[in-house]
């Protein structure tokens, strides 16, 4: 049989040729400014930010407001602040909660999904798959008011404990989903070739099912991380906010999203609003590119 092609003329051809480049230079036009705002955002945060962050900014506390009104006052109008102190209270904060919230979270999640993968069609299981994904979509701030209600009311206390659990529940829908979701993309015959060779079903599971998916499930898990890293909302529910380097998680800590927005609202702490800023994206970056690394070599 002829092929149709031979029956397309010279102008015809040329004229798919032209939609073709024109469709590739559109579709390349969206992409550019589709992706203008985020290296706008990025480039004034890296241009604004970069000069902060020095040693002091690693290992001293919020300077006091005493401390940044005198050197605003030490310098002319139109010269560069340099505050004294630095952020330690927050990203000692930030490690601590994200780590307790991370030691609640992945297991149960990971153990969910595993259910869900196991119990695929169970009434029990579709309620928990409808809840997971109702629970992802629940504004950050419900959820830390319902912490606030269960467990700082309770306490009669703010504490790093409480942001810890407002987090931890915002990281289990996404653990849970992705564990689950990692396990139904491995071959069926390799479930099938572990029981058939006389392996129990426990250790099936979790000696061949989910090492298999390691690299699914890492990936998840460091999404949720890096997720739950930039929220404010639901700390300023639980945890509040602490001036020092606090490592008791039953006592209020501080956390990065907070020293931002506690930044913002002060007149004489704005300039740290960059570095911070910009030290939190490092933080959350390099996350996202540990996730997807795991997952490409997955």
């Amino acid at each position: 049989m002829q092929s149709n092609t031979s029956n397309i003329t010279e102008p015809q051809l040329t004229r798919r040729r032209i939609k073709d480049k024109a469709t590739f230079i559109l579709v390349l036009l969206l992409v550019t400014i589709a992706l203008l705002p985020l290296f706008f955002i990025i480039g004034e945060i890296v241009i604004k930010g970069i000069g902060h962050l020095n040693t002091n900014f690693f290992t001293e506390r919020v300077p006091t407001l005493s401390q940044a009104k005198a050197a605003h006052e030490a310098v002319l109008p139109t010269q560069k602040v340099t505050l004294p102190g630095g952020i330690a209270n927050g990203i000692v904060g930030t490690l601590v909660m994200v780590l307790i919230a991370a030691v609640i979270a992945i297991p149960l999640g990971i153990l969910g999904g595993i259910y869900l993968f196991e119990g695929k069609q169970s009434p029990f299981a579709k309620v928990v798959r409808f809840s997971s994904d109702l629970l992802q979509g629940v504004p950050s701030i419900v959820i830390g008011i319902f912490i606030y209600a269960l467990v700082v009311v309770p306490m009669r206390s703010y504490s790093g404990l409480a942001g810890s659990l407002a987090l931890a529940v915002m990281m289990l829908p996404l653990i849970i989903r992705s564990t689950e979701e990692t396990l139904l993309r491995l071959p069926k015959t390799l479930k099938e070739s572990a029981l058939a060779l006389g392996t129990s079903y426990r250790k099936t599971l979790l000696g061949v099912l989910v090492p298999s998916a390691r690299g699914g499930i890492t990936t998840g898990v460091l999404l949720a991380l890096s997720r739950v890293m930039g929220e404010t909302a639901p700390l300023m529910m639980t945890a509040l906010a602490s001036r020092w380097v606090n490592w008791n998680p039953f006592e209020p800590m501080s956390a990065i999203p907070l020293l931002i927005w506690q930044f913002y609202n002060n007149p004489f702490l704005q300039e740290m609003i960059w570095s911070s800023a910009l030290f939190l994206l490092l933080l959350v970056l390099s996350f996202n590119v540990v996730a997807h690394t795991l997952a490409k070599r997955a």
